[in-house]
């Protein structure tokens, strides 16, 4: 089959012929038709974080398709099925995390595109019990972000604690602030987006956004305090240390600000700010299967739908150029040919 594979880290993907993953038990075989391409990907190409993925690594955790072979104890899934390979690749199900409704905690968890080979590939397999079942009326392609930026902002938004009619501030709003955007107002909630382009702004006013604030225009802190007097929540999915600096002070007493984006940078807290005003700090990756389900429900109903633009597979290491310099709307989602 061919794949898009990462050799070494910095260095372009190779598009080449690799073996057809074989099954295990419990596992279904996935053709891929579509894969969203997630700013970890690139992460995971260029070896940044402190855990390094697996080389040769096949990225891609936004990958759905159709189920094309099941091993033997699969009971769930079916062939002809179509379902997703999200992040959570699989989890141990046994320890306290798994336990407790908190399997993105696990640490003995496994994670698409990282750890196992993902979906930037014609195959991919992957538990049965972890992939997610997507809704008939969802096109492939248009679904594929939501296995990713849709789950974790949507997690985010869920773990903020900010209700119906009170205000969240979005900082950035490129592949997850757009989506994180309309999960907000679907969720009945107030939206102050913030970026630093006119045409991101643009963009998060057509999506419902109640306040979009170019952060180089004007100070998003002193706008957001003047105008709301804070926010109740402040979920930063930006790749920047300011823009987490910014999205900690615009939050007002006894709010919270949810961290998802992962720049490379430590987030300096004011310890007498943090324990005056009664703020909250949490951090949040991704989402449990259940957060998955609800966060496709949403798309099925009509209620989010990211921006996508697609490429082929061949043209990976064009879309991490344009990626690296900040020139896409939306998400890109890498189609598959068929055969």
């Amino acid at each position: 089959m061919k794949a898009a594979v990462v050799n070494e880290f910095k260095k372009a993907l190779e598009i080449k012929e690799v073996e057809r993953p074989k099954l295990e038990e419990g596992e279904v075989l996935v053709k891929i038709e579509a894969c969203g391409v997630c700013h970890t990907d690139l992460h995971a190409a260029h070896g940044d974080w402190p855990i390094k993925p697996k080389l040769p690594l096949i990225p891609g955790h936004e990958g759905v398709g159709i189920v094309v072979e099941v091993a033997k104890g699969v009971k769930s899934i079916k062939v002809g099925d179509r379902v997703g390979i999200p992040w959570l690749y699989s989890a141990c199900g046994e320890c306290e995390y798994c336990l407790t409704g908190q399997e993105t905690l696990c640490p003995h968890q496994l994670n698409g595109g990282y750890s196992v080979d993902g979906g930037y590939a014609e195959y991919c397999k992957a538990p049965a019990d972890y992939v997610a079942k997507i809704p008939d009326n969802l096109d492939p392609v248009e679904v594929a972000p939501i296995l990713c930026a849709g789950v974790t902002t949507y997690k985010a938004l869920k773990v903020s604690g900010a209700r119906p009619g009170e205000w969240v501030a979005i900082y950035g709003i490129g592949g997850l602030g757009h989506i994180a955007l309309q999960y907000a107002k679907a969720m009945g909630l107030n939206v102050v987006a913030v970026d630093i382009s006119d045409e991101k702004s643009k963009l998060a006013k057509d999506l419902g956004a109640d306040i979009a604030i170019n952060g180089l225009k004007e100070d998003p802190v002193k706008a957001i305090h003047d105008q709301v007097g804070g926010v109740h929540a402040a979920i930063s999915v930006a790749v920047n240390k300011k823009a987490f600096e910014q999205a900690y002070q615009s939050v007002k007493r006894g709010g919270t600000l949810v961290v998802v984006g992962l720049p490379n940078a430590d987030l300096p807290i004011p310890i007498f700010d943090t324990v005056l005003n009664g703020v909250s700090v949490k951090g949040s990756i991704v989402g449990t299967r259940k957060d998955m389900q609800e966060a496709l429900d949403f798309a099925a109903r009509g209620k989010v739908r990211p921006i996508v633009e697609t490429a082929e597979l061949e043209e990976i290491n064009e879309v991490f150029e344009r990626m690296e310099k900040g020139k896409i709307n939306g998400r890109i989602v890498l189609k598959l040919k068929e055969d």
